[in-house]
């Protein structure tokens, strides 16, 4: 079933696995239906299983990074119960708001690099389905709906106990850039750290200062107010530093990055100590981004790195850069 999965042209339906295969006139064709919906088997132990070998073949030493997102999966049917209508990102546009009908997946996958690929690979191994706040089963039993960031949690949660001994890096886009999910990930035996967007209007402040001897009170949780990202955009006395990164698409381009430490604080919401990126263009052919990481130590290249290595949209590995009056490489046959 799974050979004939992975060589189904159109459809990876079970009929179509058995029919690339040349097992369409098996006689006992609705025995392999029964296998899944007979048989009892673990999707979590599944997953630990092949969480495993994925970081024993393809990450044996150092971080192990994960790829967190989550994805619509378009489908129609009236047994379909958690189906909803969601916010198409990959259809929508500045100008176009689109929606579509279907299941919304979290999934958790281990981004590795495959050489002979020339890219980095996004492997999944855990995923869970997100309902929607008006799902059925939820509101007639009365259970509380759990937003992404707490069903984030509780995988990234998952991983850790099954990894206790290795560092995790988790890449994550904007939707999970919040406070309660970044101050639970530094907060743990070993911290988790996390690399997402961050908003140009984000409130970042100093460290809180030390506490005087014989001082009454609870102590501060941050220091001064700190400019915001965007006033620092246009202030002439940022400093930047020039460097060479892979930008999406594979294209080597030279950019200006800006760096530091603060504490991104909320009223309500507990504080979180990160390095701040700003990335821009000198020639301006992309829009300025904001980047953090909650681990302060972390270079700000390797942020930015690792961040554009979570496209899945044909960025290639950065090998190295081109050296200026070369000619162009041969096409590869």
């Amino acid at each position: 079933m799974l050979c004939g999965t992975l060589l189904a042209p159109a459809n990876h339906t079970l009929t179509a696995a058995l029919r690339a295969l040349g097992l369409a006139q098996e006689p006992r064709f609705e025995n392999y239906h029964r296998l899944l919906n007979r048989a009892r088997w673990s999707a979590r132990q599944a997953a630990q299983v092949l969480l495993g070998l994925l970081v024993t073949a393809f990450v044996p030493a150092g971080p192990v990074i994960l790829g967190l997102d989550d994805t619509i999966e378009r489908r129609r049917g009236r047994k379909l119960t958690a189906r909803a209508i969601y916010y198409d990102a990959a259809r929508s546009s500045r100008t176009c708001f689109q929606k579509t009908s279907g299941l919304r997946w979290m999934s958790l996958a281990v981004l590795v690099p495959v050489r002979w690929a020339a890219r980095v690979w996004a492997l999944p191994f855990l995923t869970a389905l997100c309902p929607s706040e008006r799902y059925g089963p939820y509101v007639r039993r009365g259970r509380r709906h759990k937003p992404l960031v707490e069903r984030a949690r509780g995988l990234i949660g998952q991983v850790r106990r099954w990894l206790p001994e290795r560092a995790l890096l988790v890449v994550a886009d904007t939707s999970y850039a919040a406070l309660d999910l970044l101050a639970w990930c530094a907060r743990q035996a070993r911290p988790v750290t996390v690399i997402t967007r961050l908003r140009l209007d984000a409130a970042l402040y100093a460290p809180a200062p030390a506490r005087r001897p014989g001082q009454r009170g609870r102590s501060r949780l941050k220091g001064q107010r700190l400019p915001k990202l965007a006033q620092r955009l246009e202030h002439a006395r940022t400093p930047w530093q020039r460097c060479r990164l892979c930008w999406y698409g594979g294209q080597w381009r030279r950019l200006e990055l800006a760096t530091g430490t603060a504490v991104w604080y909320h009223s309500g919401k507990p504080p979180v100590a990160i390095r701040w990126v700003l990335v821009r263009d000198p020639k301006k052919r992309c829009e300025p981004q904001a980047f953090l990481s909650t681990d302060p130590e972390l270079p700000a290249s390797q942020i930015v790195t690792y961040f554009i290595r979570r496209s899945l949209d044909g960025n290639h590995l950065p090998r190295s850069p081109p050296v200026p009056g070369a000619g162009r490489p041969a096409p590869m046959e």
